[in-house]
């Protein structure tokens, strides 16, 4: 399957997700071509990320990232992981939780999760 067919591999319409940000497609009934892309903003990230690729010579597994782009997705990612570890210890401390307990520890799993659902990671 080369990068441009649509299909699981290349993350296109098949799995129902965008090529490029991977946000779920909206269902589509009827007539022409699946969707690929959720925008036209996408599509063109991609058509670009696609042809600096080619100037790089990269691989279609390979990619770059700018570091600062990779430290905030780390960031973000010891944040959450921080936030499952408390809420895991928290509710294994004995006897059964509150509701103003468990409401917190939600609280605290969700606001340590909205950034990464929200993420972007531009070409470069």
């Amino acid at each position: 399957m080369t990068q441009y067919d649509v299909g699981s591999e290349s993350g296109g319409s098949a799995t129902g997700h965008c090529r490029w940000c991977r946000r779920k497609l909206p269902q589509r009934s009827g007539p022409g071509r699946p969707r690929v892309f959720c925008s036209g903003r996408c599509r063109q990230w991609d058509w670009v990320a696609r042809h600096r690729a080619a100037e790089l010579e990269l691989g279609e597994n390979e990619l770059v990232v700018a570091r600062s782009e990779l430290d905030g997705l780390h960031d973000e990612l010891y944040v959450l992981a921080c936030a499952v570890d408390d809420v895991e210890r928290d509710l294994s401390e004995g006897g059964v939780p509150t509701a103003k307990e468990l409401t917190d520890a939600l609280t605290w799993l969700l606001d340590a999760a909205r950034p990464l659902r929200t993420r972007e990671i531009g070409a470069v």
